[in-house]
This record gives structure tokens, sequence and C-alpha cells, in this order.
């Protein structure tokens, strides 16, 4: 997949969440940076122009957002999801809860999504 020029904007955005993250997004890099889950390499708040993806894996094409309550029943969450779809990427979702109690469910399902680009996000 080609790489797109970032504005620098997007840049700065990007920089500032990776400063201001949620508990659920921590504990989530924790599992995710240095390879730790399967080998696989994530980058977090990465820009994807006009969106920024929490986590970004380039070679399962994979982005995964941690979403608080203020996504339930979001329209732009769609609209999203359709936007990163069209980019090559799939959109694995899971709720701040989920990442903070059930962990070890988190990481087996994403190691699924990096092993296995044929899968689809349900949600």
């Amino acid at each position: 997949m080609p790489h797109e020029p970032v504005p620098p904007e997007k840049r700065d955005f990007a920089r500032s969440e990776r400063r201001e993250t949620t508990d659920a997004e921590d504990r989530l890099w924790e599992e995710l940076r240095d390879r730790r889950l399967d080998g696989a390499k994530f980058r977090r708040q990465v820009p994807v122009p006009p969106y920024t993806g929490d986590f970004l894996c380039a070679r399962a094409t994979l982005v995964i957002e941690v979403d608080g309550g203020q996504h339930s029943g979001s329209l732009s969450d769609p609209a999203r999801t359709r936007f990163l779809n069209a980019k090559g990427f799939r959109v694995l979702r899971f709720w701040n809860d989920e990442v903070l109690r059930e962990m070890d469910t988190v990481c087996d399902t994403i190691i699924a999504f990096v092993r296995d680009p044929t899968l689809q996000p349900w949600r």
C-alpha cells in the first residue's frame, strides 16, 4: 500500500493523542509494543488522513480502535470504518471495558486477525 504524505497538523494531532491516552489504550499498548504480540509490529495513533487510528499493523492491514462510551451509537464511526476499509484496512473495534477486563480474549482476537487476512470484523 503506497505511503501518502501526512499534513503537519495531522502529525501534530497524532503526537498529542499519544501523550493523552486512555487507561485501556495504555494497557493494550503494553501488549502490542515492541512486537510483543505474535511478533507483529504495531504503531499507535497513526494518521490516516483525515483520521487517526489508535493502533495500526501495516503488514496485516489492520487498524485497532479502542472505544469508550462516547462511541455508543456514534454516527461517525461507521463512516470512519468505511473510509479505512476503502484504503485497504480492516478495522477491529474493542470497548474500553473489554480491553481492561478481557485482555487475553482481546489479544487472542488480534492475533487471529494478524495471522489471517481473510478474517473480517463483526462490528
